[in-house]
């Protein structure tokens, strides 16, 4: 599969527009101050001269890039000095990629803002029709490098010019047996609009569209999620019933969008020769198969020693024997949850990455000086939280749906991880910045347990030490072993899909088994709960991401094992692994802490982390 020249397009959700709110920072209501991003970084507005002059410089620039080298680089790689030759083809490529990133990263983050905003939705839409039909122009770049000979690219990187790229071409050449002819390549480009990006996008406004009706009020959907977090049982419970009825009620059309999404992949995945149906996300995050499968072995191997075992335990904490799924995350019974306030969420996190390493708290202020995060619930946002990287030549944005909640502390940390991570990898270039997925969650969960760890020393009270180590062993569960059940349901469900369509019943058969084996004997799952799997994002924008979450909370646990007993030059070490961004493999990077994820030894180490916490909840018991 080649390389696409808009990589960044195609990354995880973004979202919004720009309207600065200055706060009070010595309010501690924890609503007050919330920041809105700028996106003038990028572009005035949707209708600024520069998005229509960009747009026309794109369309220009690679048509002339396409009659420039097209049909070329074969001799070109043949011809005296020819890794300066191909370093300057590179250089153009890598410039029109920088741009095309730009021009959708903009138009993804304002229109994820209000998805059903149809001026927004229609400026998101022509702006990615436009891209495709430009960048349709470079796909035979890839292609054609990849018809040059082995030989001749080595003999050609000796020339520094090109060789500065070869972590880049090392990966573009890996996806060599699964091109196609350039003619299939260019048709199945042009029709990404109207195929997978259309189903998609028919998917976010969908989600952004649902209202729940809970106890007399009308909600979007992440404030409907939140309610499963109420300490109230009969607000969770309407919350439950509320996700259960609307899910219902919007069935058949993800059932649609889920069908059609998996044949389209198996198509792609048939035509290009992949055997398995998440080869093509573990070729895309450069990590071997059986490295994946160790992972997944692991974790289901642990499910009894983790979640089914602390699932118990929080049912005898509420007087149980069974809890219903929405008391999952529920806070603990009679320990009060106070509400943060904005600027102490700040402050906290702030302080834990200083106290790690000055740089990266450094790095992290910026996001809050320069209006780089967007914080407030609103009506057709993107919900749940990310860092987009946009682009190098510019800087990342983060989205939050910050509600005042301890896990929303969690939430900022873990996202201003990704920040600083896209921040240090930023020089690498657009071809080489973006980290493999199974890398991109390391610096966002190490600022996660930074954060707790802080937060974990300063608290005395064993009733509050016992609710803040149960909220990050809940964290971590939601991190490893759920998304490790969502991994097996999707690989259950686009194997199934290959002998045809699957019902909505049989994706919700598939969802209660799957959730049933990994949350254990101690949760209820009712029927209701089988329409859960449908606002899983990730299901639909990128087919077996979710394993890299947990790739990242086991590689972290071993990274802060050993942060723990050397902290002689480890900060510098680890700023160095981010600095690499997507220039080394995993085994390169994880080389200088003495860690090596082939290691069976390597993920039970980490899994092993979470038993500990796990058995300190029950002496606190």
């Amino acid at each position: 599969m080649p390389a696409r020249p808009t990589r960044v397009a195609t990354k995880a959700k973004i979202a919004m527009k720009s309207r600065a709110r200055p706060g009070n920072a010595s309010t501690k209501s924890p609503l007050v101050g919330l920041p809105e991003w700028n996106l003038a970084d990028l572009y005035a507005a949707p209708d600024a001269p520069e998005v229509k002059g960009d747009l026309n410089r794109l369309d220009a620039d690679c048509l002339a890039f396409e009659e420039a080298y097209k049909g070329r680089l074969g001799g070109l790689a043949a011809a005296p000095r020819a890794g300066a030759a191909l370093a300057a083809a590179v250089h153009r490529y890598e410039a029109l990629d920088d741009l095309a990133g730009r021009l959708a990263s903009y138009a993804r983050l304002v229109h994820a803002g209000d998805t059903n905003d149809p001026v927004r939705a229609k400026f998101f839409a022509d702006t990615q029709e436009r891209i495709t039909a430009a960048s349709s122009h470079l796909l035979f770049f890839t292609l054609e490098f990849n018809r040059i000979d082995d030989a001749q690219i080595d003999a050609a990187m000796a020339d520094p010019a090109l060789g500065r790229y070869r972590p880049w071409i090392e990966d573009v050449r890996k996806e060599k047996p699964y091109q196609l002819e350039d003619r299939v390549e260019r048709l199945l480009h042009e029709k990404s609009v109207t195929a997978g990006g259309a189903w998609r996008r028919l998917f976010d406004q969908t989600v952004a569209g649902m209202r729940f009706a809970v106890a007399g009020r009308t909600l979007t959907l992440e404030p409907t999620l939140n309610l499963l977090q109420d300490p109230r049982e009969a607000k969770r419970k309407a919350a439950a019933g509320a996700l259960a009825r609307t899910f219902g009620d919007h069935l058949r059309v993800f059932t649609l969008i889920t069908n059609t999404l998996a044949k389209d992949k198996e198509i792609s995945d048939r035509w290009r020769g992949f055997a398995d149906v998440a080869d093509a996300r573990h070729l895309a995050n450069r990590v071997e198969p059986e490295v994946v499968e160790a992972l997944v072995a692991a974790v289901r191997d642990a499910y009894p020693h983790l979640s089914h075992r602390y699932y118990a335990l929080k049912a005898r904490w509420f007087g149980r024997k069974r809890l219903a799924h929405w008391d999952r995350n529920a806070p603990l019974p009679k320990i009060p949850e106070r509400k943060i306030a904005w600027m102490d969420a700040k402050e906290t996190v702030l302080a834990a990455y200083a106290a790690f390493s000055p740089q990266m708290a450094t790095i992290a202020e910026r996001f809050f000086t320069d209006r780089w995060i967007d914080a407030p619930v609103r009506p057709g946002k993107a919900p749940g939280a990310f860092a987009h990287p946009t682009v190098p030549s510019a800087h990342p944005y983060v989205l939050l749906n910050y509600q005042g909640k301890p896990r929303d502390v969690m939430t900022l940390a873990h996202e201003l991880g990704h920040g600083v991570h896209q921040v240090l990898a930023a020089p690498n270039g657009p071809l080489m910045a973006r980290t493999p997925l199974t890398l991109a969650e390391t610096a966002s969960v190490f600022g996660e347990m930074l954060t707790f760890r802080r937060l974990l020393a300063a608290t005395t009270d064993r009733r509050q030490r016992k609710a803040m180590l149960a909220r990050k062993v809940a964290d971590m569960i939601n991190t490893v072993v759920r998304q490790i059940a969502f991994y097996t349901f999707e690989r259950r469900v686009h194997t199934e899909r290959k002998g045809g369509e699957l019902t909505a019943d049989r994706l919700g058969a598939i969802w209660l088994e799957v959730q049933s084996e990994s949350l254990g004997p101690a949760i209820e799952l009712t029927p209701g709960y089988a329409t859960f799997w449908t606002y899983i994002g990730h299901f639909i924008h990128a087919p077996f991401y979710v394993y890299a979450y947990a790739f990242g909370d086991c590689l972290v646990n071993s990274l802060y094992a050993v942060y723990e007993t050397a902290h002689e030059g480890f900060a510098e070490r680890y700023l160095a692994m981010l600095a690499a961004g997507g220039s080394k493999h995993h085994s390169e990077l994880l080389k200088p802490f003495g860690l090596d994820a082939r290691d069976p030894v390597f993920w039970r180490g980490g899994l092993g982390l979470l038993e500990r916490m796990i058995a300190e909840l029950e002496d606190l018991d």
